[in-house]
């Protein structure tokens, strides 16, 4: 069965299927229907979580193994399935083909995959599985259906604006529908719910980046001290809304702590990263700091995050900026 990524949501509410398969170019919507499926199957008491990266020389007997475990205490679990290259060669197609065929009841199995050609579409294992699954395509989001895209994530956080602010804010991310995230959700930090005019986005989004708050989680993988500071400082002169600031920091420390969790379970550190959500230059940059800072510290930061957000709310007493550049620096181990 195939269904639009909108209607994921509503389809989820109903019966649990045992089999989804994400696919496309847009990586953005593909993460985001992944984790919707991940949070419905986490509701429905599907606790346990395999997670398989089919890399190259990757040995999909483990796979196999899958359908044939039975948990010695009959646990629901999620097979979940991360194809990179969407390319599994033969022993990979035959052994997915197979898998699908014979999913175990107690198991739900999600597959993500990049975009595929043709000839991959019409390969036996993908029809295989499209066949007992449910088929989810994020295709690419064209520039021309940019602001219309823009306009519904507004709505999701009470906000509007006129056709020629959505053409600014579609020209600045130039179709880069992650880059089109990223300035919605300073928007929403940004400026209060209701109509936003023309003037009040471009102050908001082509005025606030000399230095962009974005650049701070980077500069806290990377170990950058100095650059942290220069960001947060340069921030706080051109008096950019703290939430945003806060945002960003607490997102890094949860990841960083969602990913020292995986690694102590015994998961490798790229199985970690995918499980902590971490993608891009993220993935790449966080072996180079993980082992260096606790688990302990970043549970600290987390709830030092909680506290500075009642400052800048008012309900607590304190420097706000003062205690964010604490914040980062603690997440933060010297490297240059």
């Amino acid at each position: 069965m195939k269904i639009d990524p909108h209607e994921l949501k509503n389809h989820l509410k109903n019966k649990m299927g045992s089999l989804y398969v994400v696919h496309g170019n847009e990586i953005l919507l593909g993460l985001e229907a992944a984790d919707l499926i991940r949070r419905a199957t986490k509701h429905q008491g599907f606790e346990d979580r395999i997670i398989l990266v089919a890399e190259n020389r990757f040995d999909w007997s483990k796979l196999k193994e899958q359908s044939q475990a039975i948990s010695l205490f009959s646990n629901n679990k999620v097979v979940d399935l991360r194809m990179p290259t969407g390319k599994p060669g033969k022993l990979g197609g035959e052994t997915l083909k197979t898998y699908v065929e014979n999913i175990p009841e107690n198991t739900v199995t999600l597959i993500t995959l990049p975009g595929l050609d043709r000839s991959t579409r019409t390969s036996k294992w993908f029809t295989a599985l499209e066949k007992y699954g449910v088929s989810i395509e994020v295709k690419k989001v064209y520039r021309e259906h940019l602001p219309r895209w823009i306009a519904s994530r507004l709505k999701l956080q009470k906000q509007t604006m006129d056709q020629d602010a959505l053409q600014l804010l579609a020209a600045r991310v130039e179709g880069n529908l992650i880059a089109a995230h990223q300035e919605i959700l300073k928007l929403g930090l940004l400026l209060p719910e209701g109509h936003l005019s023309l003037e009040n986005v471009k102050k908001a989004v082509v005025d606030v980046a000399r230095f962009d708050p974005f650049d701070l989680g980077p500069a806290v993988l990377k170990g950058n001290r100095n650059l942290l500071i220069r960001i947060l400082r340069g921030l706080e002169k051109e008096n950019l809304a703290p939430p945003l600031v806060l945002w960003v920091l607490a997102e890094e420390a949860k990841v960083l702590l969602r990913v020292k969790t995986a690694l102590n379970r015994g998961l490798d550190m790229r199985s970690a990263c995918a499980d902590a959500g971490a993608w891009g230059l993220r993935q790449k940059l966080i072996p180079n700091i993980v082992h260096q800072i606790t688990a302990e510290t970043l549970k600290s930061a987390v709830i030092q995050a909680s506290w500075i957000d009642k400052q800048i709310k008012g309900i607590e007493v304190g420097d706000a900026w003062a205690n964010l550049l604490e914040l980062a620096l603690s997440i933060t181990p010297s490297r240059t």
